[in-house]
């Protein structure tokens, strides 16, 4: 008849849905204000990072045409005090924010794509394949994380590369472990077993079934792991593992500690780049833990 409606498409339909999940997932979040507080702080960062080649000139990070005395305190013309190349501390900590976030999140997809692939594999797969890919898992995952990721930085040339690779090879057994128990709930499913039956093959059911049901979990894990890589970067810069030739929060500490700024009592020196190590991880470890709560089916519950 020509008076029926006409029926939505199966694209429109799936456009639907996502849009609803979208909103409910942002209706939930925002229940969470710590996590509202970690985002608004991590948009600033990113924001930082992204402005930065406006903000800081690069003659301004030269080590010989500083424009400034060394080691000067907080004043108006250098809000967070002077290094000892009389570089600004807040040239020094905005720059630095493109390559600490950058290695954050390149490491951390780096470890979360190979801890899910290593994760479902080692789910669907049960026999011998599954079995040998967890005992490598328990293997890096009983290993120092640090003294691996140094040894590998080590071994390698010095650069933010080297860094990625490092901590994403050495952070992916725990996102494989999680993965794995959620794949294995994923297929004891009914609708599992209907898929085989109607001829569903392995790659079928791995990226049509069991991803998209696991990838609520690796968003949660993404969200804790960015700040985990971030804190080894810096971890990795401040041993002078680093690439020398680049500004990082990490970096300026071990800058810091050559120059002999605690014992000398420079404090502005530690004190700016720490601590905006301290609030980046901050800010993703809340997120983390309100994207965590959002996702819980347990918050659904009554809505």
């Amino acid at each position: 008849m020509s008076g029926t409606p006409a029926r939505p498409s199966p694209r429109a339909l799936a456009r639907q849905r996502r849009r609803l999940a979208l909103s409910g997932f942002w209706r939930r979040y925002r229940r969470h204000r710590a996590g509202l507080l970690g985002l608004a702080g991590l948009v600033l960062f990113v924001l930082l990072a992204l402005a930065a080649p406006l903000l800081v000139a690069p003659g301004d990070l030269s080590v010989t045409r500083a424009p400034h005395d060394a080691y000067q305190p907080p004043a108006p013309a250098h809000p967070l005090g002077t290094d000892n190349f009389g570089r600004s501390l807040l040239d020094l900590v905005v720059w630095g924010s493109r390559v600490s976030l950058t290695v954050g999140f390149l490491a951390t997809l780096v470890s979360v794509g190979l801890g899910t692939l290593v994760g479902i594999t080692a789910g669907h797969y049960r026999g011998v394949a599954g079995a040998v890919l967890m005992r490598v898992t328990d293997w890096f995952l009983v290993l120092p994380t640090l003294v691996l990721a140094v040894a590998l930085a080590t071994v390698l040339s010095r650069s933010t590369l080297t860094i990625v690779i490092a901590i994403g090879i050495t952070a992916w057994p725990t996102t494989a472990r999680l993965v794995r128990a959620q794949t294995l709930a994923v297929e004891a499913r009914p609708y599992i077993e209907r898929s085989r039956a109607l001829g569903g093959g392995h790659t079928h059911i791995m990226l049509r079934h069991v991803l998209p049901n696991v990838l609520p979990l690796v968003l949660a894990q993404t969200t804790l792991l960015v700040a985990s890589s971030i804190i080894a970067e810096s971890t990795l810069a401040f041993l002078g593992l680093g690439d020398p030739g680049t500004v990082s929060w990490g970096g300026t500490l071990q800058d810091a500690r050559r120059a002999g700024a605690v014992s000398s009592g420079v404090w502005w020196y530690l004190l700016p780049p720490g601590a905006a190590i301290a609030l980046v991880a901050l800010s993703f470890t809340l997120c983390g833990r309100a994207v965590e709560g959002a996702l819980d089916p347990r918050s659904r519950e009554g809505r």
